[in-house]
């Protein structure tokens, strides 16, 4: 820590009370009143340091030769720093440190004591020490932080803009030069996310996070334009938040000192804004726990309406459990359905935007060789939001106009299989028995019976929360599939019986051919089972038609099992924020 001390004299003030006494036996000829603090002092060490003070006493002295009374409320650092500098003006020992400097040479440039007033004044001795403190990382954050209570002095003399320059190239620099280790905090995950950063790149994450509110944002803009990584900056400003919004922490201690519900409001609006803005760099499950305490709070539209899009443009990195968010005040729904049918409109616009859609023309086993990498985000954002579906589908009062708008809101290329949308359906079904039959009807066309795989297929065909016409949709396109696969079987024993054939076909597998390893005599068993199975469907398709009775003859080779039970949000407590 850098310091500096002045002056050779001892110590030559007293104290009583609110009153400040010079001891040097001589009368005081001159009171300065700074507060409720007051100086008996002298004339002349003041005035032959001060020009300011040199003035005031001129136009304040009385012919009487009485003592003169002098008001200075407006001086930087008020009654303590003008004690310093009344010890300096007498030639007492005083000690400059970071933390008094910046109002020391703020109160200096006040009282006007330039080099004009004696050689060494306080104006050059306290720039010169304020230079050594910008050589040190820890001294500049104490000395920014001192700038907090002479904001407009310490501005005009550029003190801030100086300190922050210091200290944005510090924290770009290389840890290893400035002797910085990693932060060493004992808590590596917050909500979940987790707070370390490479190479050490965090040393500088918790004194930063000292700073008030504007300091820091000046702070981080410098930073930022010094051309430090945004991974970096989104972390820092992630330990901020995670500072001076509690509200955020999952767990929560309410101290004495902790920011009113008004302060963390405007922390967070001024935090959205100071988030870089580069897709994928902020984690999603930050700013998803950011919106819901944007809500609690009540801040500003402009606000909520940037991290929703935020989250919308990387919403296949979010989780399914930070997409339950729940509703703030009075609302029919237990979630907020309206905030996640925004997000998913959002992604579902910027993906198109960027292109990544796939061609009419491309079949479903081009999909799955050619376009897996591009669709992948995609299908992952569709798998979430049927998951989503099927945890909000309980709530008796999620209107179906409601889900039906979250469901749709996923393109069809989306979702190589049905399963998922189709599980949602079957919940909330349950969950909304009285609907009548053609909204059974509406919510079932939101699947694709085609896209249902052998195990949904199987459970649908049994389910008799679905209406007639879909459980027959659901058992021709299963007969259908059967007779893919028989006609495939019956072209393997074709060639099977013709050697010509076999080899025209590639021989063992080669060219364009089919690799046929099974013997004749097992393919033909596996047909008969094929068409055994196939006339078993076919009967149960009769009976079905005939009359919906006798549910439990249906064998059950699956059974779904629900994440959620049906749920009445009066009868539930919301998840706490």
């Amino acid at each position: 820590m850098a310091f500096m001390r002045l002056g050779s004299k001892s110590e030559a003030f007293h104290r009583e009370g609110q009153t400040w006494l010079c001891t040097t036996g001589l009368v005081s000829d001159v009171t300065i009143e700074v507060g409720d603090m007051k100086f008996h002092l002298h004339k002349f060490p003041l005035l032959s340091r001060s020009g300011l003070l040199e003035r005031l006493i001129e136009e304040s002295s009385n012919d009487d030769g009485s003592a003169c009374v002098l008001t200075l409320d407006e001086i930087p650092g008020g009654g303590k720093t003008f004690e310093l500098i009344t010890k300096f003006c007498y030639g007492v020992k005083i000690e400059l440190t970071a933390l008094n400097v910046v109002a020391l040479r703020c109160a200096a440039d006040y009282l006007e004591m330039t080099d004009s007033y004696g050689e060494g004044n306080l104006v050059g001795t306290t720039e010169t020490f304020l230079n050594e403190v910008f050589g040190n990382w820890t001294d500049s954050i104490k000395a920014l932080q001192t700038c907090e209570e002479v904001t407009d002095q310490a501005e005009d003399l550029n003190i801030i803009s100086r300190c922050i320059d210091s200290l944005a190239s510090k924290a770009c620099a290389d840890p290893s030069l400035l002797g910085k280790k990693k932060n060493e905090d004992e808590t590596h995950l917050w909500n979940g996310i987790s707070m370390l950063q490479p190479n050490g790149e965090d040393w500088w994450f918790d004194d930063a996070s000292l700073l008030i509110l504007p300091l820091f944002k000046r702070l981080i803009t410098a930073i930022k334009s010094r051309g430090m990584k945004h991974e970096c900056i989104a972390m820092a400003v992630m330990y901020y938040t995670r500072k001076h919004i509690p509200l955020m922490n999952r767990e929560a201690i309410e101290t004495t000192t902790s920011p009113s519900e008004a302060e963390q409001k405007t922390t967070l609006e001024e935090i959205v804004e100071l988030l870089p803005t580069k897709k994928g760099v902020n984690p999603t499950k930050f700013l998803l726990r950011l919106l819901q305490t944007a809500m609690v709070l009540h801040a500003s539209q402009s606000s909520k309406e940037d991290l929703e899009t935020r989250i919308g443009n990387q919403l296949d990195q979010a989780a399914l459990v930070d997409l339950l968010i729940p509703n703030v005040g009075y609302s029919e729904t237990l979630y907020d359905v309206e905030c996640v049918l925004r997000m998913i409109e959002q992604y579902v616009s910027s993906t198109e935007q960027a292109g990544v859609v796939p061609s009419p023309s491309i079949t479903e086993g081009d999909l799955v060789k050619d376009g897996d990498d591009l669709l992948t985000p995609t299908t992952l954002v569709a798998t979430l939001v049927d998951g989503y579906l099927a945890e909000v589908a309980p709530d008796v009062n999620l209107k179906l106009t409601k889900f039906e708008a979250i469901a749709a809101a996923i393109p069809d290329y989306a979702r190589p299989l049905d399963d998922g949308v189709y599980h949602a359906i079957d919940v909330y079904l349950k969950a909304h028995s009285w609907i009548t039959d053609s909204e059974r009807e509406q919510i079932c066309r939101l699947m694709n019976c085609q896209k249902l795989s052998l195990e949904a297929s199987t459970h649908a065909a049994q389910n008799e929360r679905l209406p007639l016409r879909v459980i027959v949709q659901v058992l021709f396109f299963e007969q259908l599939r059967l007779r893919t696969s028989i006609s495939g079987w019956f072209f393997v024993s074709e060639n099977l019986d013709n050697p010509e054939l076999l080899h025209q076909s590639g021989g063992n597998g080669g060219g364009n051919g089919v690799l046929l390893k099974p013997r004749g005599e097992n393919v033909r068993e596996k047909v008969c089972e094929l068409e055994k199975e196939c006339m078993n469907m076919k009967e149960e398709l009769q009976k079905l038609v005939r009359s919906k009775r006798s549910w439990k003859n249906f064998t059950r080779k699956l059974n779904f099992k629900n994440k959620s039970e049906c749920c009445n949000p009066k009868d539930q407590a919301k998840p706490a924020i």
